[in-house]
């Protein structure tokens, strides 16, 4: 014996998968956005950290001139 499916429950079955399927893929936009965040916050400290490298290295090496001179 078969039983039959009314178009009001197969409509509502169907809203129902368009309301997962939107809401996977409101998670899937929200979990690539925070991965670029993440990797644009890891971009600005790396840059940073390379900046304080380059001025550290400079101050080293205006030291290190200061003090040949000192010795000629």
């Amino acid at each position: 014996m078969k039983t039959q499916t009314s178009p009001r429950r197969v409509e509502m079955h169907l809203l129902q998968e368009d309301l997962a399927r939107a809401h996977c893929r409101s998670l899937l936009i929200d979990a690539e956005q925070n991965r670029r965040f993440r990797l644009a916050s890891q971009l600005a400290k790396a840059q940073k950290q390379a900046e304080r490298a380059t001025r550290r290295a400079e101050r080293a090496s205006a030291k290190a001139r200061l003090t040949l001179a000192r010795l000629v």
